[in-house]
């Protein structure tokens, strides 16, 4: 490495290490003088940063002083981060990152990734050129349409994308500088936002039909050529098009969508191990989803893993049941999108939760729907009525936006739930006992993915390997934590878990040919020797 001297090395983020600087190279770079004189220690830089940290009052100000110290230092960003995922993992991402995106016009300081947008059209290679890294391995991209459940965002919901790459670093041990974020700006119909001087993307309505499509195709397919190989990640689009943009390009480009293929491997992980819990084999369960959206996604995979223990297709659909906002989905109903029309089973159109719940009798209570508080102590109480031990999946982000929280969840079960949580929610002290809330995040599943996807150099990515992440996150979780209650490992083990979804991952890869070479002797220990750890280096020679 040939560093730039003097100040232009202290305002590179992946190389500044500011006063981590020893004597010798403040001497050899010409940094003597434009540092204080005494030198500290990445240890003694990220104890003293995690205090500043710790007495600024509000989430959102947390999440722009580390965002700053990104554009400052990447390093001691990413190794306190790593250090510190319990706590930090709800600020830099869900719930908080949530704010960010809604105020993210107002807090724009330095740009990060690439803005496509709709008045680009025929130019994208041109601008995907513009990246000054040549080598890329992960692009995520949104176009800001269904942002957690927010909703429409716009360009504000670039704060995804470069939230989710840092996840994949802090969480996977990408090497950053293998991550693009890409706001890929077709309009907004969120008029309000429009209308907001503050707003940084197009104040015009959504491009739809051909013209999107046409913009789509002409991105995918200049990453193909600028960024050969490189796996693509479609992030919060509307559900109709993150459905049909994954069926049309997942054969033809390394692609995969986190909020139908993520989120489906989480909750199945989470499912098999509320079975341990319940003790009711996967095959036994029910489900009932509220929502129809990115949770006919997970739907698929449930189908998937009963396939594989000989359960017929149609046999395992019908283990899957949908709740929206126009009641039960059935047989008949008008107006169903194609990928709900294969869980439309016969039955009376119940409109009343409760009603279907007691009608249906699910040991599975789903809630992808963005409408918080839809599991209100009725709903809770007809699950405990019905269920010794009920199973509740409260997965809508942010916090805010949560079906129920975990404590009326307790609550309205007298203590039996085995509740999961998109977001984070404290511990809850009940029957003497105390259970912390196992947080149902994506992080546990897509950093791992990308890792073993890009360090394998696989050329696609396919259902049967989310399969084989939900197993592998499934069996992460330690007896002591099952016992506790937690259906998922301890965030702070996330870095581990990453490394075992990796290796299952890369696993299906090699047994399905889609590797660019053979599989390593020791595969576990290739994907560990391409982990990126953030520790200083020494820009002396020798």
């Amino acid at each position: 490495m040939t560093p730039p001297r003097g100040a232009g090395l202290l305002h590179d983020p992946r190389l500044n290490k500011g006063t981590a600087f020893t004597p010798a190279e403040r001497d050899a770079l010409g940094l003597r003088g434009l540092l204080p004189p005494r030198v500290f220690t990445q240890a003694e830089q990220e104890r003293r940063l995690l205090a500043s940290l710790r007495r600024t009052e509000s989430p959102l100000a947390k999440y722009l002083f580390l965002m700053d110290l990104l554009d400052r230092n990447e390093r001691l960003f990413f190794r306190t981060l790593g250090d510190n995922l319990a706590e930090l993992l709800p600020i830099i991402y869900t719930p908080t990152v949530g704010e960010a995106c809604r105020r993210f016009g107002a807090t724009f300081r330095r740009p990060r990734g690439l803005y496509v947008s709709a008045r680009d059209r025929g130019r994208v290679r041109e601008i995907l050129g513009n990246w000054p890294e040549r080598r890329v391995g992960v692009v995520v991209v949104t176009d800001g349409e269904r942002i957690l459940g927010l909703g429409d965002l716009g360009a504000h919901g670039m704060g995804i994308s470069i939230g989710k790459l840092t996840l994949y670093t802090a969480c996977g041990g990408l090497d950053p500088a293998l991550g693009l974020p890409v706001m890929l700006d077709a309009g907004t119909d969120n008029e309000e936002l429009r209308l907001n001087p503050d707003y940084i993307g197009l104040p015009e309505p959504r491009i739809r039909g051909a013209d999107y499509q046409d913009l789509l195709d002409e991105f995918v397919e200049a990453v193909g050529d600028v960024f050969p190989g490189t796996l693509i990640q479609f992030e919060d689009f509307a559900t109709p098009n993150a459905v049909r943009l994954l069926d049309r390009y997942r054969e033809r480009a390394c692609v995969f969508n986190d909020d139908l293929q993520g989120t489906a491997a989480v909750v199945l992980a989470g499912l098999l191990n509320a079975g341990r819990l319940t003790g009711a084999a996967l095959a036994e369960q029910k489900i009932l989803f509220v929502g129809a959206g990115v949770a006919v996604g997970v739907a698929d995979l449930f189908v998937a893993a009963l396939g594989r223990l000989g359960v017929a297709t149609e046999d395992a659909r019908r283990r899957c049941w949908f709740f929206d906002r126009d009641g039960l989905i059935v047989a008949g109903r008008a107006a169903l999108a194609p990928h709900q029309r294969y869980y439309a089973h016969p039955h009376a159109a119940e409109r009343d939760l409760v009603a279907a719940i007691r009608a249906l009798r699910p040991t599975a209570l789903i809630g992808l729907s963005g409408h918080p508080g839809v599991f209100g102590e009725p709903i809770l109480r007809a699950m405990a009525e019905i269920n010794p031990r009920p199973i509740v999946f409260a997965m809508s982000n942010p916090t805010a936006q949560a079906e129920c929280t975990a404590e009326a969840a307790y609550r309205a079960t007298a203590g039996r739930v085995v509740f999961a949580s998109g977001s984070p929610f404290a511990a809850v002290e009940w029957g003497g006992r105390r259970h912390e809330v196992a947080q149902a995040n994506n992080a546990y599943v897509f950093p791992g993915v990308g890792l073993g996807v890009v360090t394998c150099g696989l050329r696609r990515v396919t259902d049967s390997m989310f399969l084989a992440a939900a197993d592998a996150l499934a069996e992460a979780v330690a007896p002591a934590e099952l016992e506790g209650g937690a259906v998922y490992p301890a965030i702070a083990r996330l870095r581990e878990v990453s490394l075992l979804v990796a290796e299952a991952v890369a696993r299906v890869g090699f047994g399905e040919g889609l590797a660019s070479g053979p599989a390593p002797a020791d595969l576990r220990e290739h994907l560990r020797s391409a982990v990126y750890e953030p520790a200083y280096p020494s820009y002396l020679a020798g």
